[in-house]
């Protein structure tokens, strides 16, 4: 079904703003280019118009948190099969890019600035290269598709082929030029694709229905305590949580520090203002009870860097100075996944051996 932007003005008797057109699409590369938020607040550019080995050039990459890769393709004056035909061929360029030549790649773009360095300023973390460029992920930037495209999209998700499509639309606003985008697929949903398959691995098999949670900055022993995984700070980290359902099972790993537990959801998703915990004098807000409080309340009232919880009834669990922690075991970045390598079948047969609780009854 086609996206339809409508915006309209907030007085009395409303009426909608007119739409129209940039005159060219370059326009709207250079903005996202200048403020990289219109695309997401949480990818960091750091290349354009970049050569392909067959002679293309890639419009617009970018890395996420996780060290995965976006590639971005405007539609300019393509039909909506050529834009996509043309990404996915693109697409299988960004996939054999080694670290090496992603580190060139970047230099370019911020004329010769050091990639590592800039990752670590972006998101407070070092760059791995071991999981650089792991997976990718394709985003199509444009005004309308048509309904078979969309459906082909669609398809390709489905099928954990992580390809989304960003809308965008012009108002006229007086002298103003106002522009709204909107998502073709749940950006998590693609993100969620992203995650569970990474092309150093090799061989994939079919989800073996165990979830991946990685807890990070966070109180441990709160989560402990009351029965619970959140993540915020920016809708990369949070909105895989709504990937969970109640009745989920998930085995969750302390970034740098291994594995503390295994559980069993029980309620989905909640931001931190609806979120109560049961404790000795009764039933109280989070926003009352947890250590990390007030950070949390900082970010309370903005829907993008908020933080998010979910219940978990606990199976299994050990204090962080008894993770485990091997070589060999599944980690990533991303907070909820649904991991199809034969490395997470292994890394939960082994977990089940120290967590020998796992498929307790909870009641």
């Amino acid at each position: 079904m086609p996206i339809q932007h409508a915006i309209w003005t907030v007085v009395e008797k409303p009426e909608p703003l007119a739409a129209t057109r940039l005159s060219s699409e370059q326009i709207l590369e250079d903005m996202i280019v200048n403020e990289p938020r219109i695309l997401s607040s949480e990818w960091m550019l750091i290349g354009r118009q970049e050569v392909t080995t067959s002679g293309g050039r890639v419009d617009l990459l970018a890395v996420a948190p996780d060290a995965s890769l976006v590639l971005i393709e405007l539609k300019r004056n393509r039909t909506p099969r050529e834009v996509m035909a043309q990404a996915l061929d693109y697409a299988s360029w960004v996939e054999e890019l080694t670290p090496e030549r992603i580190a060139q790649i970047y230099q370019r773009f911020s004329e010769g600035g050091n990639l590592g360095e800039a990752f670590r300023k972006r998101f407070g973390a070092e760059l791995d290269e071991e999981t650089l460029n792991e997976s990718h992920q394709v985003v199509i930037v444009a005004a309308e598709l048509d309904d078979s495209t969309e459906r082909i999209i669609n398809y390709l998700n489905a099928r954990d082929i992580a390809i989304n499509v960003l809308f965008f639309q012009v108002f006229k606003d007086g002298e103003k030029q106002l522009l709204s985008r909107a998502w073709l697929i749940d950006p998590g949903e693609t993100q969620a694709n992203v995650a569970s398959t990474t092309k150093s691995k090799g061989e994939h098999e079919p989800w073996n229905g165990e979830y991946y949670v990685s807890f990070g900055d966070r109180n441990w022993d709160d989560a402990r305590r009351y029965g619970f995984i959140s993540a915020g700070g920016g809708s990369w980290y949070s909105q895989t949580l709504k990937l969970l359902s109640p009745g989920d099972r998930v085995w969750v790993r302390i970034p740098k520090v291994g594995y503390v537990g295994v559980g069993r959801v029980t309620e989905a998703v909640r931001p931190v203002k609806e979120f109560r915990l049961q404790t000795p004098s009764g039933e109280r807000p989070a926003l009352e009870v947890l250590k990390d409080a007030d950070r949390y309340r900082r970010n309370a009232d903005d829907p993008e860097k908020a933080e998010y919880f979910v219940r978990v009834a606990w199976l299994d669990m050990v204090p962080e100075s008894k993770a485990v922690h091997e070589v060999g075991l599944f980690g990533q970045q991303n907070t909820v996944c649904r991991p199809t390598t034969p490395q997470w079948r292994h890394t939960v047969e082994r977990l089940k051996t120290y967590f020998s609780k796992w498929d307790r009854q909870t009641g």
